[in-house]
């Protein structure tokens, strides 16, 4: 039975990594690169070893290592905002060290400069994160936001580490016997879980202290657990002193196991002739370990030097491996996706529940201060005269104490005064208020109104993350239905049909020609007219100046705030003509160019009007007594008006001639790509809508790394018009 490879680093694996990461402290850094939005480059400058490469990866594959530099994937085309942010943060700065955080699957990178510390955490559990904080743990940025109710994650707040747990390494005999007990399943369950081991290492424990991995808690007595408690001190120890065997495990080579001789049957070292080097070319990785492991036993295995080097290799042969299977015989394990994106909405469902809560508690916290106005009002200025006549914090507990004896109706709520802070907490009806005794009942119940108030905002945050990801489920739901739809009716007509099918290809070629007007916003329509749009009004008065010949056609919305968009009847490095007819259908196409990239877009409309001119209409000569603003233009003589011109834009794969991405209206892009997602007005942020672009143009090719190589969230971002959008469904 085939062995599933392994995709994560353990909780284990990170412990025995951070040592050899610590080893490249003074290297400083060069720069930084995002790939697609997981695989974060971080190349480095070590003074002894030299160029160290640093892979930090967050998607469907966790991993934390250095890379060889022949094997670091060629850089991207353009660096998207987060690359961008790193660098300028990042360049010329110190690598002061890394730690695990606890025993989570969490490494947090320290970089220092002179005007500043970074903070690099790297979250590799769950959906995965790169956030990048400040020496105070301020959020600059990260790659996924995070809103739930245990934990918040997102620019300009305070990075939140998950709960605590409890440590296996550090844990003491009496507390390991305490998790043990307190647990209702078998042996090998309770170190998994309670003691936060993982499946592989829970299992390792039980076959080296020889008990019972089903063993029920309820039979397991003292002797199990001083025997499994020894095995666990002994793999603590083995990770403090760094004393590790790395090792890569195979499967399925035909040499399984270790020879008589002791060595490796998967060895690349040592060889018997074409047979061995055979069977290691049929084998392939299931596991890399930082020591040997007895539940491995039966498995080839490859020793390294160091853990990274083991790392590097068995993800790269990762990577080798996965190329041989022709992914569009593999169906897509809906069903585990599904039940992810449910167990994250029932998360969402329980924070949304716990902040009405919180809301609705200190909402009744100032209605109370109000119904018992007069007792607060009373206990709050006893204390304060007490202030005022020179009575220290210490001794006021002891006059209300004394009050209460007296029978004194302000003090009877008083429950206890903290003078650091200068409040004292009060008991109303069974409900603790803390309240600031500089303040009078009203402002106290202000407060509590406010913090109400910002509880109920984070709801509306959560409400939003929650529609995304029921959003996310509607699709990989209807990805399956499509699946299953086409299960089985796979024949293909192949007769006169001479095209490429791109988007099975095991590995699309890159043929990339950046050009001119690509910094502008552009597209070709379909009849091949240049098409030019302002991003900004630097841009729109250097079209006007720079780049707009006899022949053009100038179109401009209606609406306040739309680019200059310039229909080019020519390519610059063309002779400029007038005579040349520009086809009504391009025209169309620059128009609804035009109105999509205007306010009428950001506002949330779906139609606009444009008007049409000549080139020799636009002038940014005003007239006297006019005033052109930057970027701005007169026009003479009469227009051509295209009413109710609608909005639409789609973004898609180009394979050929080039390989890039392209945006602009959809009847233009569907013919030149391989691939397109329509987008219309809607509420998701450009960044958020680019995010979900990327995603599922990834996933509708069989070649991945493809779409990773030639695109990433920013340069989608780039096609998308200001403001909300939505995908529509295909």
């Amino acid at each position: 039975m085939s062995t599933e490879p392994k995709q994560e680093l353990t909780s284990v694996d990170l412990a025995a990594l951070v040592g050899e990461l610590g080893s490249y402290e003074g290297a400083k850094v060069d720069k930084a690169y995002l790939y697609g939005d997981d695989l974060v480059r971080l190349k480095m400058r070590d003074f002894d070893r030299g160029r160290v490469e640093l892979m930090l990866e967050v998607g469907d594959r966790k991993r934390v290592h250095t890379v060889s530099p022949e094997r670091v994937p060629d850089a991207p085309g353009r660096p998207p905002q987060f690359a961008m942010m790193l660098r300028n943060r990042l360049s010329g700065a110190d690598f002061v060290g890394v730690e695990q955080y606890e025993f989570d699957r969490i490494l947090e990178f320290v970089f220092d400069r002179e005007d500043g510390m970074t903070r690099i955490i790297v979250e590799l559990f769950g959906q995965g994160n790169v956030a990048v904080t400040d020496r105070e743990y301020e959020v600059i940025d990260s790659l996924e936001t995070v809103r739930l109710k245990s934990r918040t994650v997102v620019p300009g707040s305070r990075y939140e580490f998950p709960e605590s747990r409890v440590n296996p390494l550090t844990v003491s005999r009496e507390a390991f016997g305490h998790q043990m007990d307190d647990s209702d399943t078998d042996v090998v369950r309770t170190l998994a879980t309670q003691l936060n081991f993982g499946g592989l290492y829970a299992e390792e424990l039980c076959t080296r202290a020889g008990v019972e991995k089903t063993l029920d808690i309820e039979n397991a007595g003292e002797d199990e657990y001083e025997r499994i408690y020894r095995e666990t001190e002994r793999l603590a120890l083995d990770l403090r002193n760094a004393n590790l065997e790395p090792q890569v495990l195979l499967e399925g080579g035909g040499n399984d196991g270790n020879d008589e001789n002791g060595h490796s049957g998967g060895d690349g070292n040592s060889g018997d002739g074409d047979a061995e080097r055979e069977d290691e070319t049929n084998a392939h990785v299931v596991d890399v370990t930082p020591f040997p492991l007895e539940e491995h036993e039966g498995l080839a295995s490859e020793s390294h030097e160091t853990f990274n080097g083991a790392l590097e290799e068995y993800f790269f042969r990762l990577d080798l491996d996965a190329d041989e299977p022709d992914p569009r015989d593999q169906r897509p394990d809906f069903e585990e996706q599904i039940a992810k994106h449910q167990r994250i909405i029932d998360q969402q469902e329980g924070a949304i529940q716990g902040f009405d809560e919180q809301a609705e508690a200190e909402r009744e916290k100032a209605e109370l201060l109000y119904a018992h106005y007069g007792t607060v009002d009373d206990l709050l200025s006893t204390v304060r005269s007490a202030r005022d006549d020179g009575v220290p914090w210490g001794e006021i507990a002891g006059r209300l104490d004394e009050a209460k004896e007296q029978g004194m109706d302000a003090a009877q709520p008083f429950v206890d005064v903290n003078g650091k802070e200068g409040t004292v907490t009060i008991r109303l009806e069974g409900d603790p208020i803390t309240l600031l005794v500089e303040d009078g009942v009203e402002k106290n119940a202000d407060r509590l109104y406010t913090e109400a108030k910002r509880i109920a905002e984070k709801k509306e945050g959560a409400l939003a993350a929650i529609e995304d990801t029921r959003e996310e489920l509607a699709e990989i739901e209807r990805r399956r239905d499509e699946w299953e739809a086409d299960d089985g009716d796979e024949e293909i007509d192949e007769a006169g049909d001479d095209e490429r099918d791109w988007l099975a290809e095991s590995s699309v070629p890159i043929r990339q020609n950046e050009q001119w007007y690509e910094r502008f916003r552009w597209f070709r329509t379909s009849d091949d007219y240049l098409v030019i749009g302002g991003r900004n009004a630097d841009q729109n008065e250097e079209l006007v100046k720079k780049y707009l010949e006899r022949g053009d056609r100038v179109l401009h919305t209606q609406a306040h705030g739309g680019p200059v968009t310039v229909l080019k009847a020519t390519d610059p490095s063309e002779a400029s003509s007038s005579d040349i007819e520009i086809p009504d259908s391009s025209v169309q196409e620059a128009a609804q160019f035009a109105v999509s990239y205007s306010s009428v877009w950001k506002d949330g409309r779906y139609a606009g009007d444009v008007y049409v001119v000549d080139s020799d209409q636009v002038s940014k000569t005003p007239e006297s007594g006019e005033y052109l603003e930057k970027g701005g233009f007169a026009i003479r003589g009469d227009r051509t008006y295209l009413d109710d011109t609608p909005v639409g834009v789609a973004v898609g794969i180009q394979c050929e001639p080039y390989t890039r991405v392209v945006g602009g209206p959809p009847s233009a892009i569907g013919g030149q790509t391989v691939t397109t997602i329509e987008v219309e007005p809607g509420r998701f942020a450009q960044a958020d809508a680019a995010k979900r672009i990327y995603r599922e143009l990834r996933e509708r090719f069989a070649d991945e790394s493809f779409v990773r190589k030639i695109a990433s969230p920013d340069q989608i971002a780039h096609f998308l018009p200001p403001g909300g959008s939505r995908l529509l469904q295909e």
